[in-house]
Order: C-alpha cells, then structure tokens, then sequence
C-alpha cells in the first residue's frame, strides 16, 4: 500500500537530529508515523512542522493534553482527514481512556454527547473549521461563557489552524495512516 503519492524518506535517512526526534517518537510508540516519513523529503520544513506541533501540542498549562486532542479530532474530522483523525483518534482514546469518544467526535461532533467544556471546546474549532470567514466575536464569548479562559480560546484556535494545515497536506500526500493506530486505546 502506497503511503504517500510523493513516496518516504526512512529513520535512517533522515538528517541526524531528526533521526534522534523521530527516533524517540519511534521507541515510546513502537513505530514511525507515516507523516513523519511523507515529510522527511524537506528537512526544513519537517523541522518546522515538529516545532509548531510541540508548541502547540506538548503544553502543560491550560487545556489539557486530551482536550487539545479533542480539537485535532474534531478539525479533522470536519476536514476529511483521515490520517489525522486515525492517529489522533488514537492518542484521544489514550489519553482519555473512552474507546469511542474519537469516532463519535470525528464523525458527528454535534450529536457527540460531551461535558460542557468539551462541547464548548469542539465547538469552537468546529467554528473556525467549517466556515471560517463567518467566525466572530460571538464564537468567542460563547467560549468565554463557558469558563474557557482567553489562553484557552487561543489554544483551540491556534491547534485548529495547524492542523487545518496538517490536514492539507495530509490530502495532498494521500497519507495512509499507520495500522498500529488503529487499535491504540481500544482494548
């Protein structure tokens, strides 16, 4: 099975510090993600995407891990994409231990049945997702009314927007996700 239209670049080709960021990503999860693979062929830019993502992604302070997996699911779900929404559904199942949270999200976010903070927070990027020319202020002060702090808000917008971008690219590969995904935080 074809993993990207553009073909992968290996671990071991990859230049030296990437070999040792993606390697360890390798060893606490078992496997290389096919995203880093379909990106390895622009060093630079695979750089760039792994900073942006750490910075997003890897915060202690504010949303939770789970719940900036939450925004992931639902951005890419509303986008159609499927290897975020595979792998990302992954580590949500994870992080949240609720095997079926990530399909229901990714699926039908609206019907999705979820605390007030996570609807508050799905709907949010789903706001800034779907038609984000007609985002406004009030998308903002129904988060805020829902206790999510100005950092907060930010966050979700600033995951959306990544991975909005994440989410193109991944169409543009045609990104087949890892199978090993699939059955992460299922059982």
């Amino acid at each position: 099975m074809q993993v990207s239209r553009f073909g992968v670049t290996e671990l071991d080709a990859l230049p030296e510090d990437l070999r040792e960021r993606i390697g360890a990503i390798a060893e606490k999860s078992g496997f290389v993600p096919n995203v880093f693979r379909a990106l390895g062929h622009r060093p630079a830019e695979l750089r760039a995407f792994l900073d942006q993502h750490d910075a997003l992604m890897d915060r202690s302070d504010g949303l939770t891990k789970a719940e900036r997996e939450l925004v992931v699911v639902a951005t890419s779900g509303a986008n159609h994409c499927a290897y975020c929404v595979v792998a990302h559904g992954a580590i949500l199942r994870v992080r949240t231990k609720d095997a079926g949270l990530a399909d229901r999200v990714a699926v039908n976010p609206w019907r999705a049945e979820l605390s007030d903070r996570q609807r508050a927070i799905v709907d949010l990027a789903l706001a800034l997702t779907r038609e984000p020319e007609l985002f406004a202020e009030a998308d903002v002060t129904a988060a805020r009314a829902a206790g999510l702090t100005r950092d907060e808000i930010w966050d979700v917008g600033a995951i959306t927007a990544f991975f909005a971008m994440s989410n193109r690219l991944a169409h543009l590969c045609a990104l087949t996700p890892n199978d090993e995904f699939s059955t992460m935080g299922r059982t």
